[in-house]
This record gives structure tokens, C-alpha cells and sequence, in this order.
């Protein structure tokens, strides 16, 4: 569900102390699109959100979650956006975060 090895490089890259305003950042950002989806999910604009969702996540190492945005988008671009399993897609986000959070406490 989360690749460890990218988000050590970034860790790497970024340094811990901007690794945590990065994450913070992240999860501040993609809250606001995962409540838009969880209170009024806007078929026009899924693809873009799912877009930026899945940037987001793979930046991050939301292995799984980014598949699903994919997924998603595909779906989304393809004139289909009303196949989307959205509630897939935000139990993902949620399990994602909390086995991020869990692991960052290790």
C-alpha cells in the first residue's frame, strides 16, 4: 500500500525537518479534494481531481491509492466518470493514511 523506499528517498532528498512540512502540506492538500468527493463528487471535474490526487499520492508513496486515482481518471477521461467506485477510492486514501502515519511513528 505505501512504497517505503520512495518516501525514504524523499526523506533523503528533502531533509527531515522539510519532510515533515511535506507531509503536512500533502495531507492538508489532499484532504480538500477527499471532502469534495465525500460531500459532492463533481462528475464534470473527477478526472482533474483524481489527477491531482494521484500526483500527489505517488510523490508521497501511496502505492495503492494512486493505482485506484488512475484507475479513475482512465475511467474518468473516457467519458465513464460515473463507474468510478468513489468510496474505493476514499477507504484507500484512509487505510493509506493511517499505515503512513503508523509507519512514520517507527
Amino acid at each position: 500500500m505505501i512504497n517505503w523506499t520512495r518516501v525514504d528517498e524523499l526523506r533523503d532528498e528533502i531533509g527531515a525537518e522539510d519532510f515533515a512540512e511535506v507531509v503536512e502540506l500533502f495531507l492538508e492538500e489532499v484532504e480538500q479534494v477527499i471532502d469534495k468527493l465525500r460531500k459532492a463528487p463533481d462528475m464534470n471535474t473527477l478526472g482533474e481531481d483524481l489527477h491531482f490526487l494521484k500526483g500527489s499520492a505517488l510523490n508521497l508513496g501511496f502505492r495503492g491509492f494512486s493505482s485506484l486515482c488512475q484507475t479513475g481518471e482512465t475511467a474518468s477521461s473516457e467519458g465513464k466518470a460515473e463507474t468510478v467506485d468513489i468510496p474505493e477510492i476514499l477507504d484507500c486514501y484512509e487505510a493509506s493514511k493511517q499505515q503512513f502515519q503508523a509507519g512514520l511513528e517507527q
